[in-house]
Order: structure tokens, then C-alpha cells, then sequence
């Protein structure tokens, strides 16, 4: 074959495929640029101990204008803390008779260019128990009073509660 009449065909087939070359040559050069890989995936959080002073120091605040409590002073113990939910993606394929779910967390990218997850919820922690130490605590109307207060105000039940004299 000669080359020159081979580049006229080659010329040829460009021109009446140019749309699909064109496609194809888009195609290889998105291929070839660099991707990152996976989504950030966001910081789980630290299960706590003891619950933050500010929770205490709020509710011994609030105990203290209790009719007869005196000086009071809490202690809060969590089962689990503060539980962080992420919004999410959740694409489901279906090929047959088998079907696979894919879960991918939705992420926020900042001003500086840092990612996290997008919050969907914020629950509080939940508590284990209350301790009271309360300088009215002998009388039986006061520890009621105050019973009923740290129940509502953590959701405990008054089993968890224990009220005790201070010295």
C-alpha cells in the first residue's frame, strides 16, 4: 500500500468520525488526569467518662434554689458520650438475583480545603447515674424535690439518683 494513499483514507475516516474521535480523545485525557482517592471519613468521637463540669456546675446551680438544699454539689457519670450522626449516601445495585448496598458519608470541604463529614444529628450523652451531696438532705421534701429535678433534668430514673448529706 502506499503511505500517502493510506494518510488521504486515514484523513477520510477522521473527518466522518470526528464527533467520536473527539468523544474518545476527552475520554483518554479525563482518564489520565489524577484522582483522589476514597472520601475523608469523619473523626469518630471520644466516649467520655464524667460528662462536661459545665452540665455539673449548671445543675448544681439550679439545685441550689431548691427550697431548704443549701450548698450543693452533683456528680454525673455517662454510659456513652456525645454521639456524632453523619449524613450519608446510600446507593443500592440490583444486577439479578443479587443486589449490593454502597454507603458513602457526605463530606464538606472548607475554605482551606479541609474536609469533614456533614452532621445530621447531635445526640447528648446518655447518663449512668447521679451522685447529690447536699447540706439539706435529712429532710425527706428537699431529697424528693431534688430527685425529681436531677431525673428530669438527665432523664435518669430516681434509682440512679442517690442524695446524700454533706458533712
Amino acid at each position: 500500500m502506499d503511505p500517502k494513499r493510506s494518510l488521504e483514507r486515514i484523513g477520510q475516516l477522521l473527518k466522518k468520525y470526528r464527533y467520536a474521535c473527539i468523544v474518545v480523545a476527552v475520554g483518554i485525557f479525563l482518564m489520565l488526569l489524577p484522582v483522589r482517592s476514597g472520601t475523608a471519613k469523619p473523626e469518630e468521637p471520644e466516649l467520655q467518662t464524667v460528662t462536661s463540669p459545665s452540665m455539673e456546675e449548671r445543675l448544681c446551680d439550679i439545685l441550689q434554689q431548691i427550697r431548704g438544699a443549701g450548698l450543693v454539689r452533683v456528680m454525673l457519670t455517662v454510659a456513652n458520650g456525645e454521639e456524632t450522626i453523619y449524613q450519608f449516601d446510600q446507593n443500592l445495585s440490583i444486577d439479578g438475583s443479587s443486589s449490593s448496598t454502597q454507603k458513602d458519608t457526605v463530606t464538606v470541604t472548607d475554605k482551606d480545603r479541609g474536609q469533614s463529614g456533614l452532621i445530621t444529628q447531635v445526640n447528648p450523652p446518655k447518663y449512668q447515674g447521679a451522685l447529690v451531696v447536699c447540706q439539706g438532705a435529712e429532710n425527706a421534701a428537699v431529697r424528693l424535690a431534688i430527685s425529681e429535678a436531677v431525673s428530669s433534668l438527665t432523664g435518669l430514673g430516681t434509682d440512679k439518683i442517690t442524695i446524700v448529706r454533706m458533712k
